[in-house]
């Protein structure tokens, strides 16, 4: 049996409610090079009973309950495609998602990363991006750093860069995206395809950004141990300083604001260390505040 060029991989926990469309949405591209795997993380609802309906359409793998990541790096794990695509589980794609991507690598042999543009539905109802989400094309590590501007429903990876970069962080209660793209964004030029090619749908109670806290907090964290890895070119660590400045400086207020005076004087003191460290190779990093 040949192998497919894509593997697709939808993470779900708790999504029966709309997971269906997500599937169908996949199975009806114009593309058909590709496999679909379904990584259940532990769900409690009728996600069994529903891909029990898609039986044969899809390679279906439970998990016990670990996040996101855990799910998604299971399907690496597995997966037979040349090139990865995910797909959150809430999302659709359009019909000829794949097929414009595949077209472009094709047309770009070099490239080993692509997203797409997106429509946002909140609630049931159209809304336009606000500035700071606009997408770029190209050597993008600067605009990746105040926040996630690579949706993992748009994009496409060559399997070779998670060889080079290591897959998600599964420690990570959520911005495991953001974390993933500022590893990958300084050693390879993620492309993007100017046209909507996902539907990315949000506003319901069970989005990360709701249920997970202190999203900022996470941001820190990826950009602490990002610095602190030495795989940062240098000409990029000053900017990456500067915007984990600015988090910190961020964050600590609101910790003062909140009576977290210890808290706040630990992430007031971060940035220096890393400066430090910029500064003199030979300063050894922190990896984050230990605060109790």
């Amino acid at each position: 049996m040949s192998l497919p060029l894509i593997s697709v991989i939808i993470p779900t926990f708790n999504r029966s409610y709309c997971l269906a469309e997500t599937l169908d949405s996949v199975l009806g591209q114009s593309f058909k090079n590709y496999e679909l795997i379904v990584v259940d993380d532990g769900s409690t609802d009728a996600t069994p009973q529903l891909l029990d309906q898609y039986a044969g359409l899809l390679t279906y793998l439970e998990t016990c309950h670990a996040g996101p990541s855990a799910a998604r790096n299971a399907g690496i794990g597995i997966a037979r495609g040349d090139y990865i695509a995910f797909l959150d589980s809430d999302d659709v794609w359009l019909p000829r998602k794949l097929e414009r991507q595949v077209d472009f690598f094709h047309k770009n042999p070099d490239a080993r990363i692509c997203q797409t543009e997106e429509i946002w539905i909140r609630n049931g109802v159209r809304v336009n991006p606000m500035k700071k989400h606009k997408k770029y094309s190209g050597w993008i590590f600067r605009q990746c750093l105040p926040l996630c501007i690579v949706s993992p429903s748009a994009v496409m990876v060559h399997r070779s860069v998670f060889y080079h970069v290591g897959l998600f962080d599964e420690t990570m209660p959520a911005c495991e995206d953001y974390d993933l793209w500022l590893r990958i964004a300084p050693h390879y030029p993620i492309y993007l395809i100017d046209k909507p090619l996902i539907i990315k749908r949000g506003g319901h109670d069970d989005q990360q950004s709701r249920t997970v806290p202190s999203l900022d907090r996470l941001r820190i964290q990826a950009l602490c141990k990002l610095l602190g890895s030495g795989a940062l070119p240098a000409e990029l660590c000053g900017p990456a300083l500067a915007e984990l400045e600015k988090k910190c400086a961020v964050y600590a207020n609101g910790c003062r604001k909140r009576g977290r005076a210890d808290e706040a004087a630990a992430y007031d003191g971060l940035p220096a260390q890393y400066w430090a460290r910029y500064e003199s190779p030979d300063v050894s990093l922190p990896g984050r505040p230990q605060v109790s």
